[in-house]
């Protein structure tokens, strides 16, 4: 039972007296507790003052009838279950009242077993209204809490410095807060219920929201993201992630929108700088590095001191020039004119030009290519000889004199290929694995130490090769050599 209303009451109204205690020690027997009236005004009287849960309510009764006293019952409670009893009216007069509103009825005179089984009835029937009762009020709770809760975060949404936009698997708007039509100069009275494209005309941006709303970014190890101009010379980056219910099913997308414009001015004149300051040093640079050769020439001097001096001068002029390419790459100025390249062929050419600098130091220097001519790949061809220029000068660099470095080009999958770029010199300990791609950092050993650089090689070639959407791998052991791999698709993306 529900402890509401345990024990359950029950109201007995009949104008015998014999019936009413009869039924009260029966009902009292099965735990109810239990209240009598001989008159239908005396019944209603308790009624009002104490919550009742069934009625057993004779039909024939002097003064008000039974039928009067069910229409006000219903009145003062709907729930009220009422149980007529009749012993003189026929079949239609319990029908009647079971019309209006009667639970069920039992004939004069019954039987004690009779009377259980109706009040057992009418006792599940109590217990069902309650229970439904119950989850009615847990239901308007639930909802009360789900508005409440929608109301909180729409308001925090609305809030948000970012612009943050909501789409359907359809790339329909469904929710964008003030910060998302601020920043695309939209108006500010705007609202949801449209495609996005008729909200920003830029079609990169809305593949990334229509792929996002139809699941097809959720594999993805990183959410996606979408830089774009407008106008106005503002900048805004967006990044996206699908929006799953507990079943992974793709309900749509959030964009978030964030106002870039300062970091790209700063990287701007970050670019600006470096490209100012290399120009400024590069040409004093190489007049001393010039006027130094010619003195290398001349007799009775210090070989060994003007060597070392070019030496220095001339590790200036290479950090300039990486620092140039740098710049150019930073401002896509490396790795976006795509067209065919003809890898064996340009390979060929940069180990024909550098081979000078192994056999100065007696090393061998091999191109292993394909019987086949390798396909084309579709790239930058200046970016290619920076990666390409850069990993085999630093394999003639760190590897001692006498040593071998091994070129070789292969295909695979058929659709990318694969360059190994091969010594046998000093190698990298596994803990500075990690670090190799940083910008200025350098492998440093006593057999190292003395070899000049400006630590952004490998750096310049992780970036291009990310560019190209490739990938580049390196194993290495201390004494035994290194090997970098590069892999490129046959079809190189071209970065926005």
């Amino acid at each position: 039972m529900n402890k509401e209303l345990d024990p359950l009451h029950i109201l007995v109204v009949d104008d015998e007296q014999d019936l009413r205690d009869g039924s009260e020690r029966i009902l009292t027997r099965m735990g109810f507790k239990v209240s009598t009236a001989a008159r239908g005004d005396e019944g209603l009287k308790i009624l009002e003052k104490e919550p009742v849960a069934i009625v057993l309510l004779d039909l024939k009764m002097p003064g008000m009838d039974g039928m009067e006293v069910l229409g006000h019952i219903k009145k003062i409670n709907e729930d009220i279950i009422v149980i007529v009893i009749t012993g003189f009216a026929t079949v239609e007069t319990a029908i009647e009242a079971m019309k209006k509103g009667a639970y069920d009825f039992i004939p004069k005179p019954f039987e004690p077993d009779h009377l259980r089984i109706v009040i057992h009835r009418a006792q599940e029937k109590v217990q069902l209204l309650q229970e439904a009762k119950k989850l009615e009020k847990e239901r308007q709770r639930t909802l009360a809490d789900l508005d409440a809760e929608k109301s909180r975060t729409r308001s925090i949404i609305e809030a948000l410095p970012s612009g943050v936009v909501v789409t359907n698997t359809e790339g329909t708007v469904v929710l964008m807060n003030p910060a998302f039509l601020w920043y695309l100069g939209l108006d500010a009275n705007l609202k949801p219920g449209k495609k996005i494209e008729e909200y920003i005309n830029d079609k990169g941006f809305c593949k990334m929201v229509r792929d996002l709303s139809q699941g097809g970014c959720e594999k993805m190890k990183e959410p996606p993201s979408y830089e774009f101009a407008l106008p106005d010379n503002k900048f805004l980056l967006a990044e996206g992630q699908v929006i799953a219910n507990e079943e992974k099913e793709c309900l749509g997308a959030v964009v978030i929108l964030v106002d870039i414009t300062a970091m790209k001015a700063l990287d701007r004149l970050k670019s600006e700088f470096v490209t100012k300051v290399s120009h400024e040093l590069r040409s004093p640079l190489s007049t001393i590095h010039e006027q130094l050769v010619m003195v290398e020439k001349t007799p009775n001097n210090e070989q060994y001191l003007l060597s070392r001096a070019r030496e220095k001068t001339q590790g200036l002029i290479s950090l300039i020039g990486d620092l140039l390419d740098l710049s150019r790459i930073e401002s896509g100025h490396i790795g976006q004119e795509m067209k065919p390249v003809a890898l064996d062929e340009l390979l060929k050419n940069i180990v024909d030009f550098i081979r000078t600098q192994a056999e100065s130091r007696n090393q061998t220097l091999t191109l292993e290519l394909p019987d086949k001519p390798l396909p084309k790949i579709t790239t930058d061809h200046m970016a290619l000889e920076t990666i390409f220029g850069n990993l085999i000068a630093n394999a003639i660099k760190y590897t001692q004199e006498g040593g071998k470095i091994l070129v070789k080009a292969q295909l695979v999958d058929d659709n990318q290929i694969r360059v190994d770029v091969e010594d046998n010199g000093y190698g990298i300990e596994a803990r500075q694995l990690d670090k190799i791609f940083d910008k200025f950092f350098r492998v440093k050993t006593d057999k190292t130490r003395y070899i000049t650089g400006t630590g952004l090689g490998l750096s310049l070639v992780k970036t291009l090769v990310d560019k190209m959407g490739g990938k580049i791998l390196v194993e290495s052991e201390p004494d035994q050599g290194s090997t970098f791999s590069v892999l490129l698709p046959l079809e190189s993306k071209k970065e926005n």
